[in-house]
């Protein structure tokens, strides 16, 4: 047993439960969280694992009648004769301490991120080896979540290789680009990475208001000179941008942006987003940059006054961005499967001629975070499960 239970008691007039452990800890759980929590079937669903009780039906200032407790599970009593049961381990893991919650939000959503510049070590598996076997595809999804990119090589050298990696996770975020999308030389190109151009440094789809959380770039065919990829770990520039110039990143973290983008592919579109470059959660983390120059739209919805200092916060950030110490640069090969986070990698890439024919061809594919993550969840418990 993971953990046992030594005491139980109640509290402030039955409204708190106090649990001591056997490794001399204690936790408080509200009486109202414990009849919320309730896992009899009557409450709780557990086949769907979901909670079957209506707040309508909950009394929030309910109090424990009775309790009885072993060191395995607490057992209570309600005041209209309803009983719960919970386990130790369910309760210990769920203790409101900020040390346990803490451990069980990292649990949950991974949160450890290894910043990089030009020194990156580009984590790198073989592709039929994450598509076959489960430890190998749990490395490349705690690498992209940790580091932010995975490079896959040994892809066949055909159209159809990152549709492979959608069903390995899951299923593909579609887009108004399609389920997958050819970054070729087009003529009359409906995006600028459709061009032989130099790509600056940027995000994919701020245009939408939740961008796609992962992309995946297959190449196919490479041109001989030039067409390099170039990268660059917004959240560890962020950090910089921060230190070096706070007004600079207060501006960019609270300023909206519009984003345009407009033009027929999957079908018709034209679509129109205002995000913060920079985005922060509640605790001030950087948590997304939402940047593409070339669909930030000519309407910029801020008053004149501040036009300026945004753009001479821009800029500060994309120079940061394109120091030789911040960026990394590598060239694909025919197989290479590129994976990426792209809410907080900025990619680019440097132009190449063009020619008769393609000389350089990738196909594109985006995945959701919701979806990758659900993934690494089950391929961390199946692994855990058989050791």
């Amino acid at each position: 047993m993971h953990c046992a239970i030594q005491k139980a008691a109640v509290l402030d007039g039955a409204h708190l439960m106090q649990v001591f452990w056997q490794d001399s800890t204690e936790s408080l759980y509200p009486a109202v969280w414990l009849r919320d929590n309730c896992q009899c079937p009557d409450c709780y669903l557990d086949s769907a694992k979901a909670r079957k009780l209506l707040i309508e039906a909950l009394d929030v200032n309910i109090g424990i009648q009775g309790l009885t407790f072993d060191r395995k599970k607490v057992c209570i009593t309600w005041p209209n004769e309803h009983y719960s049961e919970f386990e130790a381990d369910w309760l210990k893991k769920r203790c409101f301490s900020q040390q346990a919650r803490e451990k069980l939000q990292r649990e949950l959503f991974l949160p450890e991120c290894q910043y990089w510049g030009a020194e990156l070590q580009l984590p790198t598996l073989d592709f039929e080896d994450v598509l076959k076997n489960d430890e190998h595809a749990y490395k490349w999804l705690s690498a992209l979540k940790k580091v932010g990119i995975v490079r896959l090589t040994g892809a066949s050298d055909k159209r159809g290789q990152v549709l492979k990696l959608g069903k390995r996770i899951g299923f593909l975020y579609l887009t108004f680009y399609g389920h997958t999308w050819q970054v070729q030389d087009k003529i009359d190109a409906n995006n600028v990475a459709y061009t032989t151009g130099k790509l600056s440094f940027h995000t994919d789809y701020p245009a939408l208001h939740h961008p796609p959380g992962v992309q995946f770039l297959h190449c196919i065919k490479q041109t001989v000179t030039g067409g390099d990829s170039e990268i660059v770990d917004g959240f560890n520039v962020c950090r910089k941008l921060r230190e070096k110039n706070p007004r600079a990143f207060q501006i960019l973290s609270s300023t909206f942006v519009d984003f345009t983008d407009i033009g027929v592919d999957y079908c018709d579109f034209s679509v129109q987003s205002k995000h913060k470059i920079i985005e922060l959660d509640d605790k001030g983390q950087v948590v997304r940059i939402n940047f593409n120059n070339a669909t930030r739209d000519t309407v910029f919805d801020a008053p004149v006054e501040r036009v300026q200092p945004f753009y001479a916060a821009l800029k500060e950030f994309v120079d940061l961005m394109n120091c030789k110490e911040s960026k990394f640069t590598f060239k694909m090969n025919p197989g290479d499967v590129i994976t990426f986070d792209n809410w907080r990698l900025l990619h680019g890439r440097r132009s190449y001629e063009a020619g008769t024919e393609i000389s350089r061809h990738l196909e594109g594919a985006y995945a959701d975070w919701d979806v990758v993550m659900s993934r690494l969840r089950i391929l961390r418990q199946s692994i855990q499960n058989r050791n």
